[in-house]
């Protein structure tokens, strides 16, 4: 199966950008431009070779295989399941799929451990269909089959799958309530990190209401209207509130927890059953019982 990627980036090259899209090492990328198992514009290309918007980017997917993911015997809160999806309620501090660095302990790995009834459209993350960063916590939904998996990428493309997340915010945020509109790309000096940019960038848009406010921090929903990566984390430091404990956008307090920031409502229509799902998770333990402190 061949995978196709659109660039949305300008000035980088080919082997960064694709191990930065692909969570996956440069090395293995390099190995396999020179293979010819990707190809840009339907043409062989070099790692040196400097991307452009539009550019279109096409990989044999079994090529980026490093290793083989086993199953792992990880314990899985499940809220829903059926003969088409699973709906989880993921624990901060797992990584959704095995990356170069990362072969075990992850999502993927616990999932592959309980059924072997998953979507592999994409060979490195079976069944994943939507991601959460590693210390984000809450609901993620995963596909069992390819169809499933399909229709569910569209919902996501169709902005019809709502999710809403709940995070602390550093300060006191004075408005109770609005749009965050501000593009998002990658940062120019750390790969690794997004940022509000004017040029090589995505339209973001995240909807907040605040929950609750106390003495220093603010208890605040965030809706996704776009899905960029970091979206959340990103827009709550441009409006001059972090997420508290974040460890890539402002310090991290607590060694025993990432980010405050948890998914905890998911709503959409079944793709095949047709029927409305709403699906909402409590916080964590260590958040609820930091705010019941405050």
């Amino acid at each position: 199966m061949t995978m196709k990627l659109k660039v949305e980036e300008n000035n980088i090259r080919l082997d960064k950008y694709l191990a930065c899209v692909l969570k996956t090492s440069r090395s293995l990328i390099q190995k396999n431009i020179v293979n010819e198992n990707i190809l840009v514009n339907n043409e062989k290309s070099k790692s040196k070779y400097i991307v452009n918007i539009g550019d279109v980017i096409y990989i044999k997917e079994d090529s980026l295989k490093e290793e083989e993911v086993l199953p792992e015997d990880i314990s899985l809160d499940i809220i829903y399941e059926d003969e088409y999806l699973i709906v989880i309620n993921k624990a901060s501090g797992m990584v959704v799929h095995p990356a170069s660095n990362i072969k075990s302990g992850t999502l993927v790995n616990a999932l592959m451990h309980y059924t072997s009834e998953l979507s592999d459209l994409y060979s490195y993350r079976p069944g994943i269909v939507h991601r959460l960063d590693k210390d984000t916590s809450g609901l993620i939904v995963v596909a069992k089959t390819n169809e499933i998996h399909e229709k569910l990428n569209s919902l996501f493309k169709e902005r019809k799958v709502k999710r809403v997340y709940t995070a602390l915010l550093v300060g006191n945020l004075d408005i109770d309530s609005g749009v965050i509109d501000a593009p998002i790309g990658r940062d120019k000096f750390n790969r690794t990190k997004m940022a509000i940019l004017d040029e090589n960038s995505k339209e973001a848009q995240t909807k907040f209401k605040v929950i609750k406010r106390y003495k220093d921090y603010t208890l605040v929903n965030f809706e996704l209207i776009t899905g960029r990566t970091h979206q959340i984390r990103v827009h709550a430091k441009y409006i001059g509130h972090p997420i508290y404990n974040d460890p890539v956008y402002t310090n991290k307090n607590s060694t025993s927890f990432g980010q405050f920031l948890h998914s905890s409502i998911l709503e959409f229509v079944h793709p095949i059953k047709k029927e409305k799902l709403v699906f909402e998770a409590e916080l964590p333990k260590e958040f609820s019982d930091f705010i019941d402190e405050l």
